[in-house]
């Protein structure tokens, strides 16, 4: 049997600027989130995990509450902070991050420390609930990231290409992406 893990990129939530783990979800993403339960209520999910950031939470809390489980928070499965990216574009600014993964915006978080930062505490996820169904209520750059660790060839065009929400289900043996599906559709 295989680990699988449902990585689920939050619903939509509007940008309030200083209320980065705060901000919940608009009202679209509210009815998003319902849809993620929708799609994951019949998975058998063992275990719910998030960033603590209450837009993620809240994206996986009705499916949660379908399971009859609490949402166990990791602090280390934060978003990673761009930092000050001026006079970059935002997408200029994501796209630096991810070609040069050493490289970090004044206040912000490089992409090989966010990732070490995210993988670290995934797989103590892995080691806890071995061959287990899990979900992780999650962000784009940082699933992005996560997912880098195992198949290399995830990067910026992967992030560019997630929605909010969104669900990929990945199934493990160890530390290797036996299969990979995308179960939001947009």
């Amino acid at each position: 049997m295989e680990t699988i893990i449902y990585f689920v990129r939050h619903a939509d939530s509007p940008y309030v600027e200083g209320q980065e783990r705060s901000r919940g979800l608009s009202d679209i993403g509210m009815k998003d989130a319902l849809t993620v339960r929708n799609i994951l209520m019949f998975e058998d999910i063992d275990v719910f995990y998030s960033s603590p950031y209450e837009r993620a939470i809240s994206t996986i809390r009705p499916t949660a509450n379908h399971y009859g489980m609490d949402v166990l928070v990791v602090e280390d499965l934060r978003e990673r902070m761009i930092g000050d990216f001026t006079p970059n574009s935002f997408w200029d600014a994501k796209q630096q991050v991810y070609n040069d993964y050493s490289f970090s915006f004044p206040q912000g978080e490089s992409s090989f420390h966010a990732q070490r930062r995210a993988f670290v505490a995934l797989l103590e996820i892995i080691k806890k609930n071995n061959n287990k169904k899990i979900a992780i209520g999650t962000h784009g750059d940082i699933m992005t990231l996560m997912l880098n660790g195992f198949n290399k060839n995830i990067g910026f065009g992967f992030w560019q290409s997630t929605s909010m929400p969104d669900i990929y289900k990945v199934q493990l043996s160890g530390q290797k992406i036996l299969n990979m599906k995308r179960l939001f559709e947009g």
